[in-house]
């Protein structure tokens, strides 16, 4: 069924595609929050094991808040581990230790890449694709993802 929201085809098809790259981020960095909360080692292991769960809980609602804008715009989410390596600008990372501090520093410095990323993009939205609905989303999204840093930076200081 065609998608009659009042932007041309081709431009859903783009912010689909635009939208599935930073969804393939998302799950990305869901999966290494979630290798956090579970491999977490040290003296304070039990406040940052809650504190990963908190964090990772957070990114399974992205993550399916951006499928869920790319389905109300008519096209289908990326949806295999395969799809999300192919699309995402994030690596994965094996650590050697798997101490609290580590991994805040990873999870922060993949935050404040997605939000580079979200910044770079978000007038495209509107000026490129005439997605006004979009550009708003993403500006929320990367209110949540200043807030996750903020708090993983916290630990830091």
């Amino acid at each position: 069924m065609i998608t009659r929201i009042g932007i041309k085809p081709e431009h859903l098809s783009a912010v689909a595609h635009s939208l599935g790259k930073i969804m393939a981020d998302e799950f990305v960095l869901y999966t290494k929050t979630l290798r956090a909360h579970w491999c977490v080692t040290g003296p304070d292991f039990h406040s940052k094991h809650l504190f990963f769960e908190s964090q990772y809980g957070q990114m399974e609602e992205i993550v399916d808040d951006v499928a869920e804008r790319i389905r109300s715009l008519g096209h289908f989410p990326p949806a295999t581990l395969k799809e999300f390596l192919s699309l995402t600008h994030l690596t994965e990372q094996s650590r050697e230790k798997n101490d609290a501090t580590g991994h805040i520093k990873e999870l922060l410095s993949d935050h404040e890449s997605i939000l580079i990323r979200l910044r770079e993009n978000i007038d495209g939205y509107v000026t490129a694709f005439h997605d006004a609905g979009t550009s708003d989303y993403i500006t929320g999204l990367m209110e949540k993802h200043e807030k996750m840093a903020w708090m993983l930076r916290a630990h830091l200081e």
